[in-house]
């Protein structure tokens, strides 16, 4: 049942890091294309995308890691 758990953890961290880019670039697109100012917004979107899913997957896993290092000390 472990190797399950596992599996569908990841498989949410990677649709959580993919919609996270995706909206970032797709609101970039958006903004380029009401203020005319391609591809400012995109590169500013892909770049928040990133920087949200990274946060989003430190958080993800720390409780992982927090669990790890409890098993070591303990």
């Amino acid at each position: 049942m472990r190797r399950w758990q596992a599996a569908l953890r990841l498989l949410g961290v990677g649709w959580y890091v993919a919609t996270s880019i995706l909206l970032g670039v797709l609101g970039g697109l958006w903004l380029d294309n009401k203020f005319n100012t391609k591809p400012l917004f995109v590169i500013a979107g892909l770049i928040l995308g990133i920087i949200v899913a990274g946060y989003g997957v430190y958080q993800m896993f720390l409780p992982l890691i927090r669990n790890k290092q409890n098993k070591e000390d303990g």
